[in-house]
């Protein structure tokens, strides 16, 4: 089937290098297509389906899809008005360069103007093998095939790079330390814009031979129902995920015992955690993974206690190994290696790092050093224990597992209310089921009345797990700075703490 995904985008001009971007859930259709841009060399960028208008518009102008792939009007969402708006803005018919939109629609009718259905775009397959050897002959290991959008270490969410061998490395990885093979059955319940969803859950999946069950969207329900029905033996998930599971009211009468190994990743976690986790799963294990490395990057064997498992974050994998190191140097080399136990900045080597930022050679520079050092923005230490989280050097929220940079949020709602708001911090504080919320505090400029309703009512134009679970209201010249005037986050965390301990006091943020 991929061969014939492959050989349609061939005749319809998509070559090597060219992006193919994708607003898709988890649709058979849509695993195709990742597989059919891969055999010929085209990059397919996933977008997250939480994405508003204005968030889609700034990833189109970053990577520039020759072609797009949406959803159109579901039970769930109705993705048209992005689509229409992405057509006007960034057709070819329009003075753009994406040429080819089509719209996951089976009612005719509600196919937008400039738009094919997909039943139309696969109609007609004219397959020539000669053809597609050819087009897969010019890809090599090292050409990007995927787009997966990170924060990096600044900034707006990124385009990142990741080729056929980052992905290949990753794979064998998984397959190898867990010993995943034919028999077993995975749950892709984290979505294909999620680097766990797609070159782990799914990828690794297809690499190791095994079954993939696929869902659609995430619902803590429908996972515990697949696991039950489809005798899942393999589930991967950032704790928020299984955090929702525990809560359904008759969890507890689900058969679980098809059950063999549960890896929890994404963020660290508490002992009482890892014990729920345990009855959950009895053999468990935790890792660490990031976009930029294509996945997971270290493993934890098999019967390992929960104090085992609580004090590491994994060991490293023979083909991406880990170095502890001092800051990146001036001329853009890696800094000297600590020695074990150490802490310092946590940075990967060898195949499986990512290539780079799509057009953003700056940001790529500050991550990979010029003699291969990946550095993922974590400080941590190394030693016969494994690897240990010690804190996140970049300053990003990470709710229910998704990335989250503080700065998108506050210029997003400091644009919203110039004339009353004087500068906006955001930062993340513990929750008990998302792992971690978003919190804004808010100055006002003196002498103006501004209330938090007058926020909420713009929120809905971003993305919901980057809205604030928290807008706090402070009053002028109340704003922690440092010694450079800008916003001390150090000290507005600790503030955040403690606010979110009084929220608590009244039944208040974990319950939102």
């Amino acid at each position: 089937m991929t061969k014939l995904y492959a050989a349609k985008l061939l005749t319809l001009g998509i070559k090597k290098g060219d992006i193919v971007a994708t607003s898709l859930t988890y649709l058979k259709e849509h695993a195709y297509l990742m597989y059919a841009c891969a055999r010929i060399g085209a990059i397919i960028a996933i977008l997250d389906l939480r994405l508003k208008m204005t968030e889609i518009d700034r990833h189109f102008y970053n990577i520039n899809p020759k072609a797009y792939f949406s959803h159109g009007k579901t039970p769930f969402a109705d993705f048209r008005p992005n689509l229409n708006m992405m057509i006007k803005k960034f057709g070819k018919q329009n003075g753009g360069t994406c040429e080819l939109f089509v719209q996951f629609q089976k009612e005719s009718d509600l196919i937008v103007d400039g738009a094919m259905s997909f039943g139309s775009f696969m109609k007609d397959v004219k397959f020539d093998l000669k053809d597609l050897e050819k087009a897969q002959k010019l890809v090599g290991k090292r050409d990007p095939i995927l787009i997966i959008f990170t924060t990096g270490s600044t900034g707006y969410p990124k385009p990142a790079l990741i080729c056929s061998e980052n992905i290949l490395m990753q794979n064998i990885g998984y397959k190898v330390a867990w010993d995943v093979n034919e028999n077993d059955t995975m749950l892709v319940n984290l979505p294909p814009s999620h680097v766990g969803g797609s070159t782990i859950q799914f990828m690794g999946q297809v690499y190791s031979r095994g079954k993939a069950c696929l869902l659609p969207i995430y619902n803590p329900v429908h996972s515990l129902d697949a696991i039950q029905k489809y005798k899942i033996t393999f589930v991967g998930m950032i704790p928020a995920l299984y955090s929702l599971m525990w809560r359904i009211p008759n969890y507890k009468s689900y058969d679980l015992s098809s059950l063999r190994f549960a890896i929890v990743t994404g963020q660290t976690v508490t002992k009482e955690f890892l014990k729920k986790l345990k009855e959950f799963c009895p053999n468990f294990g935790t890792a660490f993974g990031l976009t930029e490395l294509g996945g997971v990057c270290t493993y934890c064997p098999y019967n390992m206690t929960i104090d085992e498992v609580h004090s590491t974050a994994g060991f490293e994998s023979p083909i991406c190994p880990i170095s502890i190191r001092g800051p990146m140097k001036e001329d853009g080399s890696a800094g000297d290696e600590k020695p074990p136990g150490e802490i310092g900045h946590m940075t990967f080597s060898g195949p499986q790092p990512f290539l780079g930022y799509l057009h953003d050679e700056e940001n790529s520079k500050k991550t990979i050093s010029t003699d291969g050092f990946c550095y993922t923005g974590d400080l941590g230490s190394y030693d016969e224990l494994g690897l240990h989280f010690t804190a996140r050097f970049k300053n990003v929220i990470k709710p229910k597992g998704y990335q989250v940079y503080p700065k998108e949020i506050e210029d997003f709602i400091h644009s919203k209310l110039r004339n009353k708001i004087s500068v906006v911090g955001v930062v993340g504080a513990h929750h008990d089921v998302f792992n971690e919320g978003v919190i804004a505090f808010v100055e006002k400029i003196p002498n103006v009345e501004l209330k938090t309703g007058e926020i909420e009512k713009f929120l809905p134009e971003i993305a919901s797990y980057k809205r604030p679970l928290h807008i706090e209201i402070i009053e002028p010249n109340q704003m922690p700075l440092n010694r450079t005037k800008k916003v001390d986050y150090m000290a507005l965390r600790k503030r955040g703490t403690e606010l979110v301990g009084k929220l608590r006091s009244n039944g208040g943020w974990d319950s939102n």
